[in-house]
């Protein structure tokens, strides 16, 4: 097979970089000359890493390393071609109809910038005209369940706040935070009931009853629980390893030390950051 030139294209160009990408994977996706991996692959064994990429481009986002962030979006723009080669292999898109799909979609979002409408509108009008917009799609696509559209893929805390979302939108939310945290001092004393009475399965109801409403009072703070618990998962990484490092000076590992000394060093290291 002869050689498209478009493969070994290294001009400064976005429209030739995306068509070649596009190329690119065609390639790769060849029956008869393509990697042999890459045939094996459908939307099923390919959406794991797409999800991965995505978390990737979020990581590279929070510790603000751009070089890095070039390297994931084109991972993650990978993930997109990737798709829609597939899905053009078998006659449902091409990456033409998927970007013209979301072109269409952002400019019908934004009357106000594409259209005839004021761009006179404070942040909260624009929310709510856009949800207007998308509860419109919905029905179109004959969504018109009030829960209809949360992507069941999202991680589950995100998942949660947004089926709350629009649960809150017709109304059926609580008044005021208080009301939220009495929720969770109620769903944690059931917690506290169902471990030495309940069955596994059963305690594991009751957990995600808590995380569930832990998810509504986020929500109702204006905070995303994803990144609330991504921030004190690298919060407890970076104790912990002050901790690690703490032992090392008295030449012990965590495996030779003790729950008491362990956590007297996580608590210098809680002093010495919040000292800083």
């Amino acid at each position: 097979m002869a050689e498209n030139p478009l493969i070994h294209d290294t001009t400064d160009d976005g429209p030739v970089q995306m068509a070649r990408l596009v190329e690119i994977m065609r390639r790769l996706r060849d029956p008869e000359t393509g990697c042999p991996w890459d045939i094996e692959q459908d939307f099923a064994s390919i959406a794991p890493y797409t999800i991965e990429e995505a978390y990737e481009v979020a990581d590279a986002i929070e510790r603000g390393d751009m070089a890095e962030l070039e390297g994931e979006l084109g991972d993650l723009l990978l993930q997109t071609v990737y798709h829609t080669q597939m899905g053009s292999e078998a006659g449902h898109f091409t990456f033409a109809s998927v970007a013209r799909n979301i072109s269409d979609k952002m400019v019908a979002r934004h009357p106000h910038v594409f259209g005839d409408e004021s761009r006179d509108k404070s942040a909260e009008q624009q929310t709510a005209d856009w949800e207007k917009i998308k509860a419109a799609e919905r029905a179109g696509k004959d969504q018109g369940r009030t829960l209809d559209g949360v992507a069941v893929g999202l991680p589950a805390l995100l998942r949660a706040m947004k089926l709350q979302k629009r649960a809150a939108r017709v109304g059926f939310d609580w008044p005021d935070v208080v009301h939220v945290i009495d929720k969770i001092a109620e769903e944690a004393r059931e917690v506290v009931e169902a471990r030495d009475t309940l069955s596994q399965t059963e305690i594991t109801e009751e957990i995600g009853d808590l995380l569930f409403v832990m998810a509504n009072l986020a929500r109702h703070l204006n905070v995303d629980p994803e990144a609330a618990l991504r921030a004190a998962n690298a919060k407890f990484i970076r104790r912990f390893e002050k901790v690690e490092d703490a032992l090392a000076k008295m030449g012990k590992t965590p495996a030779q030390s003790d729950l008491a000394e362990m956590d007297a060093l996580w608590d210098a290291a809680k002093a010495h950051e919040k000292s800083d």
